[in-house]
């Protein structure tokens, strides 16, 4: 137990990972049927609304939240959720899931590099090198040659969105940690006001782009809709509370870089559902586990 409270933020990123990976097996479906903004728009209301329920039912009151560490955390939904998760979905469209997740491995340096400069987290050497092993393994997971190219392949526009992606969310993830570290809101609160702030974003985006009869094209697909909900509850609603909790108790660097881990556990998945599982794809695996323990030593 006391190993659990200790490395309480490791825990929760790794396994923020892990969902993440099991949503975007569905996501990079459910990608072919709606644009990224409608997807994004759809799966935020909905986590909303599961966030709201658990509240009530829960009946936990408004926590008293100063003005700064609220507009951080909002100013982080608009840019992790609302102009991130885009991006993502952008990218995952254009150059498929593997090249994607290449991209968000840039995440955890670029997070590390600007809580170093906007918050003064300074990480051991143990951690740069764990950070190092655990995106290297990634990378090389990554790489491997496969035959997902689709038709509507599309490397230098993809790679853009797959760019932007990866700074939305290591600056959301900076914003984030600056608001956590300095009060005693809970994690849940904070997911919800992140949630707020980037599906207001993406509505006013949907105005402007008068996009409105994309957005309706879930409500009238009652299969389609079921799926979003419910990878929408696994991903969103769990995976950002899981990141929220990451962020407040383990340093911005580490809880991203465990974040980033979600393509390890895509390999066991497609195992489970027949697919070879090459020996690159386990050495991979090898390189992050061993980044990993680092991640968790503590001089």
């Amino acid at each position: 137990m006391s190993f659990i409270l200790q490395y309480r933020g490791e825990l929760a990123a790794l396994t923020a990972a892990f969902i993440w990976a099991c949503g975007s097996i569905v996501y990079t479906g459910v990608g072919r049927q709606i644009s990224p903004l409608a997807l994004n728009f759809t799966k935020g209301w909905v986590a909303i609304v599961l966030l709201c329920l658990t509240f009530l039912i829960t009946g936990q009151s408004i926590p008293s939240i100063e003005f700064m560490p609220f507009l951080m955390l909002f100013l982080s939904g608009v840019i992790g959720i609302g102009f991130g998760d885009t991006a993502y979905f952008s990218a995952l469209n254009c150059i498929g899931a593997r090249r994607t997740l290449l991209f968000e491995t840039l995440a955890p340096p670029l997070s590390a590099i600007l809580a170093l400069l906007f918050l003064q987290e300074r990480l051991a050497l143990s951690a740069w090198i764990g950070i190092g092993f655990t995106i290297a393994g990634v990378i090389w997971v990554i790489l491997e040659r496969t035959s997902d190219q689709q038709g509507n392949f599309r490397p230098r526009l993809g790679s853009l969105y797959g760019l932007l992606a990866a700074i939305g969310q290591a600056a959301g993830a900076v914003l984030s940690r600056s608001a956590l570290v300095n009060t005693d809101i809970d994690s849940l609160w904070s997911t919800l006001i992140r949630l707020f702030g980037g599906t207001i974003a993406l509505f006013l985006w949907i105005l402007i782009r008068q996009q409105s009869p994309e957005m309706i094209k879930p409500l009238r697909d009652r299969r389609l809709l079921t799926i979003i909900a419910g990878t929408a509850f696994i991903s969103t609603y769990l995976g950002i509370w899981l990141q929220q909790t990451s962020l407040k108790y383990a340093t911005t660097g580490i809880a991203q870089a465990l974040s980033s881990t979600s393509p390890l556990f895509v390999i066991p998945l497609s195992s489970a559902m027949g697919d070879r599982v090459s020996m690159r794809s386990v050495i991979g695996v090898l390189i992050s586990l061993l980044g990993v323990s680092l991640l968790f030593y503590r001089s």
